[in-house]
Order: structure tokens, then sequence, then C-alpha cells
């Protein structure tokens, strides 16, 4: 299975460069004002039309009202719609239906009864993406760097779509596909060289390990 992978919190040209070189399949653009990796709707319009045709762009929202996204979809034209806030079945729906386009619900999880929360979502969302729970006193619900027990997600039904994020680089990534073997992975934090500041370095150092992983177990 072809492993699709996202680049998000991208706010620069060279960032972008870099993301569509090493081959993502996913480009994300963070709207949410308390991250250092906000962007404007407007802004990531300009530069997601570099992804057109070599990657889908996602546009990452908190618990955004419809006017806000409204904003969003106008200026951005996002191919998909990332809810990263406490968005219930109903109002994903509702986006859904509002914007015709695809929904990736985020769940926070650090144990395997957090999975649980998932059911009423299935069906009504296209994908899901599992990150770790925020440290105490984060004020980001995501992009804080810090991993969970991926092996909690070998009890997920098999096919269910989803992404894997969370404390992802190039030195765990490796691990991580081993231990948990998700269809697609979710990086942010660990290709920067500080708080919302993408690494173009990072993030081909990150597409290598990816690499080497695969011609391993290719071999």
């Amino acid at each position: 299975m072809a492993l699709d992978i996202k680049i998000c919190g991208l706010k620069t040209d060279d960032a972008m460069a870099a993301a569509l070189a090493g081959g993502a399949s996913h480009v994300g653009f963070i709207f949410f004002a308390r991250s250092p990796r906000y962007v404007e709707p407007a802004a990531a319009g300009r530069l997601r039309q570099a992804a057109i045709g070599k990657a889908l762009a996602a546009a990452v929202t908190v618990d955004a009202d419809d006017a806000f996204l409204d904003e969003i979809v106008e200026k951005m034209r996002p191919d998909m719609l990332q809810l990263h806030g406490t968005e219930t079945p109903e109002r994903v729906a509702e986006v859904k239906a509002r914007y015709g386009l695809p929904v990736m619900k985020v769940f926070s999880v650090s144990e395997a009864a957090d999975l649980e929360r998932l059911q009423p979502f299935i069906g009504v969302a296209d994908r899901f993406m599992f990150d770790a729970k925020p440290p105490k006193g984060s004020q980001l619900p995501g992009g804080n760097g810090v991993a969970f027990d991926w092996r909690i997600l070998a009890g997920l039904d098999v096919g269910l779509d989803y992404m894997l994020s969370g404390g992802l680089n190039a030195a765990n990534i490796g691990d991580a596909l081993r231990s948990a073997n998700p269809p697609a992975i979710d990086i942010s934090s660990g290709v920067e060289s500080g708080p919302g500041v993408k690494d173009p370095a990072l993030i081909e150092q990150f597409f290598r390990a990816v690499r080497a992983v695969r011609d391993d177990r290719a071999a």
C-alpha cells in the first residue's frame, strides 16, 4: 500500500517546494490564531497553487464557525478540511454538506480507550487523524512535538483510513511505521528548526528516512 505523507503547517515557498520535492501527497495550512504556524487564508491560497496536480491541500481548523470556513474555502480553495477541535458528528456532517469537500476528523489519544470516541464518526468523516494529547499547559491541540504509544492503533479495524500524527521525526519514523503500519502519516514540528519555522533540510531528511524504511521492507 502506498503511504500518504502530509507536511503540515506550511507558510513559505521554500518549505512548500521541499515538501513537493520529497513527494508529499498532502500539504496542510493552519488556521488557528494561537499557532505559530498560522497563515492567512489568502496567503495559503497563493502557496497552495504550487501543489495543484501534485499534492492535496488541507485546511486545518479548530472549532471554526461557518463565516471563517467560508473565508478559508473561498480564498484558499482547499481539497479537504481537517477539523482539529471538539466538533461533533453532526458538525462534521454539516461541514461536509456545506462545502462538498472531504473532511478529516482529528482525535487526540494517549491510551486505547480514547479510540472509542471514534465510533460515532465512522461513516461521517472521510478520514481520521490520531494525534497525541497536548501536554499540560499547551494552548495548541496539535503540533506539540509529542508522541503517543503507536501500538494502541493495532486494535483498529483493518481498512480504517487514518493518518498517524504527533511527535514524528526522521529519527523515530521507522519505529512508528513498524509499530502501527499506518496508511498515512502527518508531520509538522518534526521538520522545524523553531516553532513554526519549517526547515527544508529537515523535510528532505524526513523523506529520506521514510524511503529507507520502505527500501528495508522491500528487501
